[in-house]
């Protein structure tokens, strides 16, 4: 194990820091100035502060293209969101009182988003924070023994009802009634899949818990073993596990080879992820930018509205 002392956080940049207007356009002539992908790569995060970007105005686009080569659909998504935009979406309605672990977007699926912007409209009356992980802090701080235990990597499985029923619906998740598109998705995952009677998917894929980032070349913790296991969704969550037999849950998670993962393995990686986590306390108009191999993100909890949205890049 390392010294968990911080060591790494995100980058804060401001018209100051960065010698330009405190508007919008003092914003885009910074970024048009700078090599995006390699600024990212070496920073891991990076925080755009005092812009003036008006989260759902022509302001935002412009930042957001200059920033996400291709935003993407969250097709395959397993959090509830809503989309409000050019593939924009609210961050995770999940409940105010509950923190959101550590996670890189969409590490169970077969492809993930290289970038993820988020986008304050309304900060919380208090707490609400974003909190960002150096994913290759994280891995180095884990314990040998539970490193050693995920390296053949996990396996998920989701079962995605048909328009009732816990979770989400295949159709909310693929973004599509027609079975065939969704079929067509799929196809090209390297999952198993089957329609059951019900109406219902189930999915299985197994998926490596760390991987290399694509630029430096770094291992990271890269997986959502502690969001998909009942020892690590919160007490609703541990409920539904009590109810259902593990096959029938919306969604569940094992080791590689089909063999349950230790509860206490799920609450060192979640413990471990959150102690490391620097938190970005948003303002109005904040942007900060996620290489999501290199950073995990989540979220703390919060009273009052919120309202941060998220764009997706590959």
């Amino acid at each position: 194990m390392v010294d968990t002392a911080q060591t790494w956080r995100p980058l804060e940049v401001d018209p100051g820091s960065a010698g330009v207007p405190s508007n919008p356009e003092g914003l885009a002539e910074f970024l048009r100035g700078q090599d995006v992908t390699r600024l990212l790569a070496r920073e891991k995060a990076v925080v755009f502060r005092g812009f003036g970007i008006d989260a759902e105005s022509a302001s935002y686009d412009m930042a957001a293209d200059l920033l996400l080569a291709n935003r993407l659909a969250y097709v395959h998504g397993n959090s509830p969101r809503t989309k409000v935009g050019r593939n924009v979406y609210t961050s995770t309605e999940y409940p105010a009182e509950f923190q959101i672990s550590m996670h890189n977007e969409m590490s169970y699926s077969h492809r993930w988003p290289r970038r993820i912007l988020f986008c304050c409209a309304l900060p919380a009356a208090t707490g609400g924070a974003t909190p960002v992980v150096d994913g290759a802090l994280w891995l180095a701080a884990l314990d040998p023994e539970v490193r050693a235990a995920f390296a053949s990597g996990v396996r998920y499985t989701q079962n995605l009802h048909d328009g009732m029923g816990f979770g989400k619906s295949w159709q909310a998740t693929f973004e599509t009634e027609e079975r065939a598109e969704v079929e067509a998705f799929l196809d090209g995952t390297g999952a198993q899949w089957q329609w059951r009677a019900d109406g219902s998917l189930r999915i299985t894929r197994t998926a490596p818990a760390t991987v290399e980032h694509p630029v430096t070349g770094a291992e990271v913790w890269f997986n959502q073993a502690d969001q998909w296991h009942p020892a690590g969704t919160g007490e609703e969550a541990a409920l539904l596990a009590e109810m259902l037999p593990e096959e029938e849950l919306p969604q569940s998670v094992g080791f590689a080879d089909g063999s349950p993962i230790p509860a206490a393995y799920i609450t060192h990686v979640q413990e471990t992820g959150l102690r490391l986590a620097v938190d970005v306390d948003w303002r109005r108009g904040d942007l900060l930018l996620v290489d999501n191999v290199a950073a995990a993100h989540g979220r703390r909890p919060y009273s009052g509205r919120r309202r941060v949205l998220v764009a997706m890049s590959d």
